[in-house]
């Protein structure tokens, strides 16, 4: 599937009755997982069965669509559904027990509850809610695709105004002409990444050249905050969407720049080779921790994997163990520090930039399980396999790489 996004145009009382209709989402979502802590062997059809007693016993939430409230149950049983995969396969660590929703951002519909004018310049919510006709700006044209194709319509809420995805049911598999080109590709921090192929690609650092500009809207939100006030002023809320939308202008720049540079190695190779790196857990790192977020390598990664999967390419994910530390010309390992950007073979004298190496080492890995890549050297699905199988239960999808059933593509 791919997803459409526009934004929407509306009245002050449409935006207050989204906001209402995502609170009364967020309030399902929470008592369905409740309901799940208090009775044991609750499956998802169960929560489903529940949905309906809660609209009987709160009137607000019978004003929401039915489809909805079994939409919200749904992404409740996503959450729980992961937490006994993570069980099953015994991963290290915390095992990701559901959490209660504090500031939930969307809401979602199915089939019903909403219908498109004739030249689909606009859409009209018809619950409960009165939310009413909203009007779809976007370069989008939806005349292209059957009523019937479209799966699920969302409303999201960012600090820049509502935004309306459409989730369509079409095939995004293209044929492309084989390059007979192969690549790997080390990510790093001094550079966004070298391949194999001795060519680096510079690290935007986007939030690093945005941070003043930060650290300024924060301290003049930060002034206007006035305690044990509720509610704040609107100067203060005023500030305060001031400060998110710089950062949702960071994290656009960030996702668009990964989404170039991947669609472009794609297209230039039939083979990507790149480390399956454990980015949560290299976060721990206080010193590297902003540095890491700002280079973005898990959206470079899904970005990778998708376009990947659209056009047929092979991508490749292989353990990062050694792969600085090992020589490319000759195989023996040779340590160094962070600090040592170039690599010194003293047992064959190559030298070579440390990230290059390093990519070398990665192509090698992932042509020794070549035949393995169908279960993606590790046997685990790629990122936007897994979220495939959780949005198909309900989970929300913001971003191309995230996909819905098959793929999805968001843009405005």
């Amino acid at each position: 599937m791919i997803v459409y996004e526009f934004k929407c145009k509306g009245k002050d009382r449409q935006y207050k009755s989204i906001d209402e209709a995502i609170q009364t989402f967020q309030f399902i979502q929470n008592k369905s997982l409740r309901y799940w802590m208090d009775n044991k062997g609750v499956g998802r059809y169960d929560l489903n069965k529940y949905v309906a007693v809660l609209a009987k016993e709160f009137s607000f939430a019978n004003e929401l669509n039915s489809m909805a409230r079994q939409s919200a149950s749904e992404r409740a049983w996503s959450a729980i559904s992961r937490f006994y995969d993570n069980c099953k396969k015994q991963i290290k660590g915390k095992k990701g027990f559901p959490k209660f929703k504090k500031n939930c951002r969307s809401v979602e519909y199915k089939t019903s509850s909403w219908k498109l004018s004739k030249n689909r310049k606009a859409i009209t919510f018809t619950d409960k809610k009165g939310i009413g006709p909203l009007k779809l700006k976007g370069t989008y044209d939806l005349n292209f695709y059957d009523i019937n194709q479209i799966k699920r319509v969302r409303l999201v809420k960012r600090a820049d105004g509502y935004y309306c995805q459409f989730c369509i049911d079409v095939k995004i598999r293209i044929e492309s002409e084989p390059t007979e080109k192969m690549i790997g590709l080390d990510v790093g921090i001094n550079y966004f990444l070298a391949d194999s192929n001795g060519i680096t690609i510079e690290n935007p650092k986007f939030y690093r050249k945005a941070e003043k500009q930060l650290s300024r809207a924060n301290r003049k939100k930060t002034k206007k905050f006035k305690k044990s006030v509720k509610p704040q002023s609107k100067n203060y809320l005023k500030a305060k969407n001031r400060y998110a939308r710089k950062h949702l202008r960071v994290s656009r720049q960030r996702k668009e720049y990964s989404k170039r540079v991947a669609y472009s190695v794609i297209q230039s190779n039939d083979l990507v080779a790149y480390e399956d790196l454990n980015v949560k857990g290299m976060l721990r790192n206080r010193h590297l921790a902003k540095s890491i977020s700002d280079v973005g390598w898990t959206i470079f990664r899904q970005w990778l994997e998708y376009f990947g999967y659209k056009y047929g390419k092979i991508t490749i994910a292989v353990s990062p163990q050694n792969t600085s530390q090992n020589c490319s010309n000759c195989g023996e390992k040779v340590k160094k520090s962070l600090s040592a950007r170039t690599h010194i073979c003293h047992h064959c004298g190559y030298i070579e930039n440390r990230d290059i190496n390093a990519a070398k080492n990665i192509l090698k890995k992932a042509l020794s399980t070549v035949g393995h890549t169908g279960t993606y050297a590790w046997g685990d699905l790629p990122s936007w396999a897994v979220g495939a199988n959780l949005l198909f239960k309900g989970e929300s999808v913001n971003q191309e790489s995230h996909p819905f059933n098959e793929i999805s593509e968001t843009k405005v």
